[in-house]
């Protein structure tokens, strides 16, 4: 079993996932999701700003260039948000092994989760919901 979660979703899954009160195992499953989900989201970040850097260069103590408003300084905007979006657009992929109780256990949670939600929650639940959905699709075994 696998699950598959979009870079540019980390965030808002975190929240979403954080934001639910649970019980028991259900609990403690959904902490080491949220964990992998934040590890993950930590390597994202420090490879979202490497890219930055390659379109603002770097000041004197390393960090991207900025504009005077604040803004970073970069030169090609239409190329950076392209190669930004095609890097948000991958996916991390959580599967088997150590993870396939933890997959199973928070995929029910999804399944039956019945509260009200929208807009930025909404849209992590729909991509929470359609990840764990597809998360049979490789022919493997609940």
């Amino acid at each position: 079993m696998q699950v598959k979660i979009q870079y540019s979703y980390l965030v808002d899954s975190i929240n979403f996932l954080s934001a639910m009160t649970l019980k028991g195992k259900q609990s403690i499953h959904r902490t080491r999701f949220i964990k992998q989900l934040s590890e993950k989201l930590k390597q994202v970040s420090e490879e979202e700003l490497q890219l930055i850097k390659e379109f603002t260069g770097k000041d004197d103590n390393g960090d991207p260039n900025k504009n005077e408003d604040g803004s970073f300084a970069i030169d090609d905007i239409n190329e950076f948000k392209k190669q930004q979006h095609d890097y948000l657009s991958e996916y991390y992929v959580i599967e088997g092994g150590d993870a396939h109780g933890m997959i199973k256990t928070v995929k029910g949670v999804i399944e039956n989760y019945d509260k009200e939600v929208s807009g930025k929650e909404a849209d992590a639940f729909e991509h929470l919901f359609t990840a764990f959905e597809n998360s049979n699709e490789k022919g493997e075994e609940d």
